[in-house]
């Protein structure tokens, strides 16, 4: 059974789409079969793996609106081991479409629960936005995963999501958790980055992940060729960070058999 983890914060330009993408194509080339869903009507994420958001016909609009079966709007993507429900600029409509709708927060978590057996792990890429298809998102998820950029707003808004969280575990979904706060577009020649690295350890302690993800040019150029980190440059500092980060959340989950493959990148990345 799949463990569906959403990547989520409020706050733009905290590395939340490039998180979503280079995670799911990681745990793919690590052969864990992957689910990515797109859930950002900016379809991001869906433009990232190499798919036109311009050219689909159903994806996640028409799954939380009733119009499309899930397995209808899964493509496969060119990333090994890695599917895509992919979003539109139609995802916009679907907060007022969904306004008077019966259990209106649970459209994505029944849609998704009909293939969970299907996928090791399903990701999703929430908007910038706590609105109600990240609630959706928050409602179909066993844990949410939050970026946040070592820069000196780290923590503005955290405390906000954070709350959301407890709400939704209060009432829509209960077994939600945090899987863990990754620290991303961290630069180490920055002594301020150094000082929200640490602010960040200090307040939330356990709840940040031990993998940082480091500020990467390859990272920034790969989304433009359609492709993620580990496919665009395997050996670049950004495809060793979210590598790390995919070993990281299989070791959380308690997925500790190893892979050949996965042997012989930990082999050639160090």
């Amino acid at each position: 059974m799949g463990k569906i983890i959403a990547i989520a914060n409020q706050k733009g330009g905290v590395g939340k789409t490039t998180t979503a993408i280079n995670l799911s194509a990681c745990l793919g080339v690590l052969e864990y079969k992957t689910l990515l869903v797109d859930s950002d009507p900016q379809a991001n994420a869906t433009s990232g793996v190499g798919v036109d958001p311009y050219s689909i016909e159903k994806g996640t609009y028409e799954v939380l609106t009733g119009s499309a079966d899930i397995r209808d709007a899964i493509v496969s993507t060119s990333s090994p081991n890695l599917d895509l429900v992919p979003s539109s600029l139609d995802l916009i409509g679907a907060e007022i479409d969904l306004v008077d709708s019966e259990n209106r927060e649970q459209r994505l978590s029944a849609a998704l629960d009909s293939i969970k057996g299907e996928y090791d792990f399903i990701v999703v890429d929430c908007a910038p936005s706590l609105g109600l298809v990240t609630l959706n998102a928050l409602t179909a998820s066993d844990s949410v995963m939050i970026p946040v950029q070592c820069e000196y707003f780290a923590l503005e808004g955290l405390g906000k999501l954070l709350n959301t969280v407890k709400i939704v575990q209060g009432g829509l979904n209960p077994k939600l958790c945090v899987e863990g706060i990754l620290l991303t577009m961290y630069d180490t020649r920055l002594r301020l980055a150094n000082q929200v690295v640490e602010e960040v350890r200090v307040h939330f302690q356990d709840l940040v992940l031990n993998t940082v993800i480091h500020r990467n040019t390859r990272l920034g150029e790969a989304p433009s060729h359609g492709e993620s980190i580990i496919i665009h440059d395997a050996t670049c500092k950004g495809s060793v960070n979210y590598l790390n980060l995919a070993r990281e959340v299989l070791q959380k989950n308690k997925y500790t058999q190893l892979s050949d493959e996965e042997k012989f990148l930990s082999d050639l990345l160090g």
